[in-house]
């Protein structure tokens, strides 16, 4: 990597790349508990975790309705079913894992990780996108959308 000026810049190594790591690593491990816990606990069944506040209060479904349900079918390795409960989280995942994975890349090169990283146009294509799968699933043609 090069700096300003034509000048090597090395990233950190050994140690102090798996320090500067931590961050994202332990955010990954955050995740992986969070998920594992999703994983054990069924959400199908009633009384496990709290419902919807939009939904109880609307009767209409969120975009993360279906969320919990999504990742515990995913870590069951049931990607159909997933799909079902919540299609736009499954979608983004990928999304995720490589946005995490540039965090740690930086991270171990010693960079901070931006916001400006992300251009802004893909952040607005994201959220028009939550918006019109918002809207469809609440609407008798996007009822294959609902969980």
């Amino acid at each position: 990597m090069t700096g300003r000026g034509g000048t090597r810049v090395r990233g950190p190594r050994g140690r102090a790349g798996a320090r500067a790591a931590a961050a994202p690593l332990t955010a990954a491990l955050a995740v992986g508990a969070a998920v594992a816990l999703v994983a054990l606990v069924d959400p199908n069944e009633p009384g496990h975790y709290p419902p919807c506040p939009f939904l109880a209060l609307t009767g209409l479904y969120c975009p993360g309705c279906g969320g919990l349900r999504a990742v515990h079918a995913l870590a069951h390795g049931d990607l159909v079913a997933a799909l079902g409960f919540n299609p736009l989280a499954v979608v983004m995942l990928p999304v995720v894992v490589l946005l995490w994975g540039g965090w740690v890349a930086r991270a171990w090169q010693g960079r901070p990780f931006d916001v400006k990283v992300i251009h802004p146009a893909y952040i607005w294509v994201f959220l028009g996108v939550m918006i019109v799968f918002w809207i469809a699933r609440n609407t008798p043609y996007g009822t294959f959308l609902a969980p």
